[in-house]
């Protein structure tokens, strides 16, 4: 009834602030310069239709991140556009155990999907397998696939945009996490992650098989990016001047400048070695526990709380490439429900390779 009455009101307004209503619904939080150029409209239309829009209650507005002096405007978020769709983002064994016939045939509607490098030595059966860093991510882990080369990647290995997608992983389901959080950022409705990953469901002697699934290509139809739960390097930068938690995740060498990469990963070496200037620090793995699976609410909160990353405060996570951030990500975003959180994926790889950039680092161990 509510999604009713909210497109009587859309109806009754100018086409132009229709218009507006969907390129910041397609594109996401625009300011009056980006919208002046994305929509090819005039600055005083633009200034129309974002009052008339503002008026009815569908927008709301904020100094802009990369430049304080700027607004941003951005839809108001309802029932119909949240990433909280009343869908749990986390599953167990159990679940998973219970519908293993169902991701064993070849139908959309239940995918399975490993998604590390060591798939050909052995998987869940019936999972599909997406390599993401060889496959979805641009040289040296920068730059993550545009809408194009992600539908067409996702739908030849049998997934459309209806499908419950369950994703695991080796490593605490790092790599996991990370193409959960691709899925969000193009929108998938239905996407969640096996807890404790492949190791823990090895552990509890879950099967595992070498045997490939047969499936058949989908023609998958990503929406527009969510762009609130990405971050880029001006946001980054912007951050370090505003009320902005910046997180990072690495490890206590690479954070405190003793290693350019991450150790036991054959991922590419940045050029200078530190952290970000005033950003806190925990490592990743303080969230998992001794089986591999995620420590329960009480634990999780009271870590992020001793580190000062706050629910009421604005937050951006990085790590090297992006994959161990995602997982921090996944906890604070989906798990705690912490309200902004954003994914800097291009991480130390890309801020460690750039020239002037502030980079802190200590003779601490």
């Amino acid at each position: 009834m509510a999604e009713n009455k909210a497109n009587d009101s859309l109806e009754d307004l100018p086409p132009s602030s229709k218009f507006i209503y969907k390129t910041l619904s397609d594109v996401g939080p625009m300011t009056l310069k980006t919208l002046t150029e994305e929509t090819l409209l005039s600055s005083r239309t633009v200034r129309y239709g974002l009052d008339q829009l503002d008026d009815a209650g569908f927008i709301e507005s904020s100094p802009a991140l990369h430049d304080g002096r700027q607004t941003c405007y951005r839809l108001i978020k309802s029932e119909t556009d949240s990433l909280d769709n009343g869908i749990p983002a986390l599953v167990s064994p159990d679940w998973v155990d219970e519908r293993l016939q169902q991701f064993e045939r070849d139908d959309p509607d239940m995918c399975l999907v490993e998604a590390d490098d060591e798939y050909d030595i052995g998987h869940l059966p019936g999972a599909v397998h997406i390599n993401i860093l060889n496959d979805l991510i641009d040289v040296d882990g920068c730059g993550i696939a545009d809408k194009r080369c992600f539908e067409k990647y996702v739908g030849a290995r049998g997934i459309t945009e209806n499908s419950t997608v369950v994703i695991y992983s080796a490593h605490e389901n790092q790599y996991a996490a990370y193409l959960y959080w691709l899925f969000k950022y193009y929108r998938h409705t239905d996407v969640r992650l096996l807890d404790g990953g492949k190791q823990y469901w090895k552990d509890i002697g879950g099967e595992i098989t070498t045997d490939e699934p047969k499936i058949s290509k989908q023609e998958y139809n990503a929406q527009p990016p969510y762009e609130r739960i990405r971050a880029y390097r001006s946001d980054v930068e912007a951050a370090l001047a505003q009320d902005v938690t910046i997180v990072d995740v690495r490890s206590s060498a690479e954070y405190h400048g003793h290693r350019a990469r991450p150790p036991k990963q054959n991922l590419p070496k940045a050029r200078t070695s530190g952290h970000i200037p005033g950003t806190a620090h925990m490592t990743w793995s303080e969230i998992i526990d001794d089986e591999g699976k995620f420590k329960d609410t009480t634990d999780l909160k009271r870590v992020f709380r001793e580190r000062g990353i706050l629910p009421d405060t604005e937050t951006i996570v990085y790590c090297h490439v992006g994959e161990r951030s995602s997982i921090v990500w996944f906890v604070l975003s989906e798990l705690l429900e912490y309200d902004s959180v954003s994914n800097y994926d291009g991480s130390w790889i890309e801020w460690g390779n750039l020239i002037d950039m502030p980079v802190e680092s200590s003779n601490e161990k």
